[in-house]
């Protein structure tokens, strides 16, 4: 399948799916396209699917007549990803034209600010 990562994934995401081809919006040139004009130029370049950190492309595209499937990843943090870099490529492997899936991954713990507030 030819996957295309949004200007909000990660670049290192590509290493894992290795079983597709690859590209992002930034090396199409697209990083600068609007969601409703990069989702017509991935569908016209030929992508079966569109991976992006968009959790709101659902309320802001009409999604009902997309012939890409959609992947919405729930964080761009690498180090998060990375702890379950198979649940991405599952979503991938599983998505079938038109299809839209959310892929969760859990909150890191907020850190505690290591400075006390002054009194």
């Amino acid at each position: 399948m030819r996957i295309l990562l949004d200007k909000s994934v990660p670049v290192q995401v590509r290493g894992f799916l290795p079983n597709h081809t690859v590209s992002t919006a930034a090396a199409e040139g697209w990083d600068r396209l609007s969601n409703g004009a990069l989702l017509n130029a991935v569908e016209a370049a030929g992508f079966d699917v569109f991976v992006t950190a968009d959790q709101n492309i659902r309320h802001q595209q009409n999604l009902l007549k997309r012939k890409v499937a959609i992947v919405v990843i729930s964080t761009n943090r690498l180090t998060v990803l990375q702890t379950n870099p198979q649940s991405i490529t599952q979503a991938v492997d599983a998505a079938t034209p038109n299809s839209y899936q959310v892929v969760n991954f859990p909150r890191p713990p907020r850190r505690r600010n290591p400075y006390p507030p002054n009194p």
